[in-house]
């Protein structure tokens, strides 16, 4: 399948000058999204993933569908101010602004086998926010899955050491 051709570019969105990658497109799609749902779970087949944490807001969706297919936990990671329980927090910056996680304190336990789900991998600032909470909390990394790569963003230097996967990748901006 030809998950590219599922994907709607949106220019100057959220800002001038960013040509955002809309997931809705291939969300609405059910033949597409349990292929993409298949292709993780292959991916990470057998290695004893018992939480999945994803990124507020897209990667919510793609995270919560593999935790339950995975039979394991799903650990949101939120903005601040959005969870009410005690909380760690961590900064980061993306390609247009800054920002910040929270994930409560207590979500992930020493030795949980973690994978992180994300919609997008563009300068790594949020994923590699989300493997600072992790191992902030003790889990040991399992891998990062992402529907959409922008390569030619350099974001994968910022997770050298862990094993990832991109389904759809942009070399360049188009």
């Amino acid at each position: 399948m030809e998950l590219k051709d599922k994907i709607r570019t949106i220019p100057h969105f959220p800002k001038k000058g960013v040509m955002f990658k809309d997931i809705t497109t291939l969300l609405r799609d059910p033949h597409a999204l349990r292929y993409v749902i298949r292709e993780i779970m292959h991916y990470f087949d057998g290695k004893g993933i018992n939480i999945v944490a994803s990124a507020e807001s897209r990667g919510f969706i793609l995270g919560a569908i593999l935790a339950h297919e995975l039979h394991a936990g799903f650990v949101p990671l939120r903005k601040p101010g959005k969870l009410p329980y005690k909380t760690i927090k961590q900064e980061f910056i993306t390609e247009y602004s800054k920002d910040a996680f929270e994930v409560h304190e207590d979500a992930i336990e020493k030795g949980d086998n973690v994978l992180i789900v994300d919609d997008l991998l563009a300068t790594g600032g949020t994923a590699k926010a989300a493997v600072d909470l992790v191992e902030k909390l003790g889990g040991d990394i399992i891998g990062l899955a992402f529907l959409i790569e922008l390569s030619f963003l350099k974001g994968r230097e910022k997770l050298k050491g862990h094993d990832i996967l991109a389904l759809i990748d942009y070399d360049k901006e188009e």
